[in-house]
């Protein structure tokens, strides 16, 4: 085969691999639809559920496709005709889904943002705490395109690093002119007062998100080689089993988490669930291979509870910030789900395993400290309608 036909096979593959990523989209959009169909008191299990089954499914997939593959479809293709298989039910479905479902009930407005590009904040303070907020995600990319250049893993030249550095760069410089775009009026005039929220609430929520989804991604990556070296005699196939029932939980300790927050508080309930999270972590870093195995699963399980459970926690907050940019708000905290998951994989590569509980602990203990000054939302925020008039939404 020709160096030609090589290049661009592996451009094709990166391409793919590229415009999957975009599938994410989806999460945030899923916030912002379950948010516009149920009241304060119930959109904590709502969008529980909705993100568990989300969860659960990438879980499922992890299960299932493997098995399509290798024992239904066989042959050197059989993992082709696997993610055939999951892409013409995607399709099936989005169809479906379109043809069903509405942006609101009916008679409800949907409130959109005023400006595209960025978030609206409502003080100089919170326009530099926003602009501050974008830079680690900016960072942990740089990272790893570092990891994939020749100095790493060696899985990119140095001229293409060097170019994704300047490419993150200039997408940094356009991101700012974005946000000063949307908050200039702001910066000049001030906002209006039934505009105003604390902008502290979505970066506490961001990395209460970094503390759980962040950190759960990253232990179920580690989790089946964690196994295998700690406990001997067991196969590739049960570590990843044993591995990938960290996100099992999903299904129900997600929509528990929202649960637990509609009916007891949000500040409260994030509280215990963090502090849960803190010493869950710091049981898992005593896993030895003294332990009997089923103890070890059982510190996993109960770990994976307070994580997944805290990841339902958050997201029954967000839609009670501001309606028009639930959205957004979920953009920001889910993108600081996946820095985290990316800091944790990257610096697990240059600690032992018992130090990386460790440091998932310490980040969720900072995560509880960070709680204690979430604003607990109450009475109603306020929309303005196409009229003029203003439009109260109950948040408590």
């Amino acid at each position: 085969m020709s160096s030609h036909r090589l290049n661009l096979l592996d451009f094709s593959n990166k391409s793919v691999r590229f415009l999957l990523g975009f599938v994410g989209a989806g999460f945030v959009i899923g916030i912002r639809l379950v948010s516009e169909w149920f009241p304060a008191r119930q959109v904590g299990l709502a969008e529980g559920v909705y993100g568990g089954w989300g969860n659960f499914g990438a879980a499922a997939a992890g299960f299932t496709l493997p098995f399509l593959a290798i024992h239904v479809f066989g042959g050197v293709d059989g993992w082709r005709y696997a993610m055939i298989t999951a892409a013409i039910i995607a399709m099936v479905y989005g169809v479906a889904f379109y043809l069903t479902v509405r942006n609101t009930p009916k008679g409800s407005t949907y409130f959109k943002p005023k400006k595209s590009g960025g978030l609206e904040v409502t003080s100089k303070k919170d326009f530099v705490f926003y602009v501050m907020m974008n830079v680690p995600m900016y960072l942990i990319l740089a990272v790893l395109a570092w990891k994939m250049s020749p100095a790493n893993l060696g899985l990119l030249g140095q001229t293409t690093t060097y170019a994704l550095y300047v490419v993150l760069l200039g997408l940094f410089v356009f991101q700012f002119s974005q946000i000063y775009r949307v908050n200039k009026d702001m910066l000049k005039n001030g906002a209006a007062e039934h505009d105003k929220y604390e902008f502290k609430q979505v970066a506490i929520l961001s990395w209460a998100y970094l503390a759980t989804f962040g950190s759960e991604i990253a232990v179920v990556s580690v989790l089946p080689a964690f196994f295998m070296t700690t406990f001997t005699g067991l196969s590739v196939t049960q570590a990843a089993m044993l591995g990938g029932s960290f996100a099992f939980m999903n299904l129900v300790a997600r929509p528990g988490g929202g649960w637990v927050s509609d009916k007891f508080g949000r500040r409260f309930s994030m509280t215990l669930i963090l502090a849960g999270v803190t010493a869950g972590y710091l049981l898992l870093s005593q896993i030895n291979a003294s332990w009997p195995l089923y103890v070890a699963f059982a510190a996993v399980f109960v770990c994976s509870l307070f994580v997944q459970a805290g990841c339902g926690a958050v997201f029954a907050v967000v839609p009670l910030i501001k309606r028009r940019m639930t959205g957004q708000i979920a953009g920001l905290a889910g993108a600081y789900g996946n820095t985290g998951a990316l800091f944790f994989l990257t610096m697990n590569t240059f600690i032992d395993i018992q130090t990386f509980f460790y440091m998932l602990a310490g980040a969720a203990a900072i995560g509880l400290v960070f709680v204690q000054f979430l604003k607990e939302p109450k009475g109603h925020t306020v929309e303005v309608n196409e009229d003029g008039s203003l439009h109260k939404i109950e948040v408590s």
